[in-house]
């Protein structure tokens, strides 16, 4: 298997990690019986403060007790988070929790971990099933189990065992997020705490299928479906168009400074979805379905309404020709992106897959 931790490349300077050596405290063993107490707690907790939540179809399951019974229901990340926050020790929340506020809530890197803490060595099994519980909840039922073992694949491991989570302020008493972090994943749950802002701030996701560097088809990556179909509307491209798509050299990768929003006066290179006909349209609009598609409903039609109020118009679509940028030297484009003053869905698939989002509310 694939080992990330060792790997480097030229191409890929940030693909590189290293975990710090100093001890970590052992968290308390919360009973099943605990488990479903405090997960209860959090439903209450989610339903006090109003999230309005719709149920995503892969969410975590609650067990809920009533009048002697056990049942199932169903539940959101949002509601997990508050279940675990309440079974941390006052070791864990010293070294995952941070006040709302915090610079390092607004970070994003390609392979790096938000806290020093690791899933699978730092949290017990029920703390442990509440993680995943919140990360499967934050995709789409048709590709939750397909990313959870992109992830796993890519960080060696299972279940997320070799990921990092930080939670910013307390749930269920304000605003709060939590964030999951490891190599070719950085995603977020914030109940709608960080207003305007499409999965509650800059997310990422990425796989390297196999081989560090890929085949030109990638063989096995789970996103190269997005590449495909971006491909597809560059073939439905005039020759004119086709030039004003096709630029060099893509925006290099540096850290968060990679989702920099260009701004009501950014100049924005590419071709802009003015110039599409209307057939070229709806090709745009099913790469915007296809990117969002691995992401639960309520983030993805965010995501669309937060574009839709910068100007689905004002959307650029860039391919980039470079030596390195064409896996193959093909002429099928490995890197293109989306960008509008307000967003920014950067997809480089050289060598492989790393991709940079970051969506706003437009500016005033």
């Amino acid at each position: 298997m694939l080992n990330p931790k060792n790997e480097t490349n030229p191409h890929c300077p940030d693909c590189e990690s290293a975990k710090p050596a100093d001890a970590r405290p052992q968290p308390r063993r919360v009973s099943r019986r605990d488990f479903a107490k405090l997960t209860v707690a959090g439903v209450a907790a989610a339903a006090a403060i109003g999230t309005g939540f719709t149920v995503p179809a892969r969410a975590a399951e609650v067990v809920v007790v009533a009048s002697g019974a056990i049942a199932a229901k169903k539940t959101s990340s949002e509601t997990v988070v508050a279940a675990l926050y309440k079974t941390l020790t006052e070791d864990q929340k010293k070294s995952i929790c941070f006040p709302f506020d915090h610079e390092k809530r607004s970070e994003i890197n390609n392979n790096w971990f938000i806290t020093r803490l690791r899933t699978g060595e730092d949290f017990n099994k029920d703390q442990q099933a509440m993680i995943k519980d919140i990360f499967m909840g934050l995709h789409s039922e048709e590709y939750a189990q397909s990313v959870l073992d992109q992830v796993n694949h890519d960080n060696s491991c299972k279940d997320l065992a070799d990921t990092s989570i930080a939670i910013f302020g307390e749930p269920g008493t304000g605003k709060f997020e939590f964030v999951l972090a490891a190599r070719h994943t950085t995603r977020r749950c914030d109940g709608d705490s960080v207003e305007g802002a499409a999965f509650g701030g800059p997310i990422f996701y990425g796989h390297a299928a196999g081989t560090f560097n890929e085949k030109p088809d990638h063989p096995g990556n789970i996103y190269w479906y997005q590449a495909k179909r971006a491909n597809e509307l560059y073939q439905a491209l005039d020759t004119k168009q086709q030039k004003v798509a096709l630029l060099d050299k893509a925006r290099p990768e540096q850290k968060t400074a990679t989702v920099k929003l260009a701004g009501k006066d950014g100049k924005i290179a590419g071709l802009p979805a003015s110039e599409l006909s209307a057939d070229q349209k709806n090709l745009l609009k099913k790469v915007m379905a296809d990117v969002l598609a691995p992401f639960r409903k309520e983030d993805a039609d965010e995501s669309m309404k937060l574009i839709e109020a910068g100007g689905l118009d004002k959307v650029h679509i860039s391919y980039y020709s470079n030596k390195s940028h064409d896996v193959g030297g093909d002429g099928v484009w490995d890197v293109w992106q989306l960008e509008s003053p307000n967003m920014i869905w950067y997809f480089r698939g050289a060598p492989h897959v790393h991709t940079w989002v970051n969506i706003k509310a437009p500016q005033a």
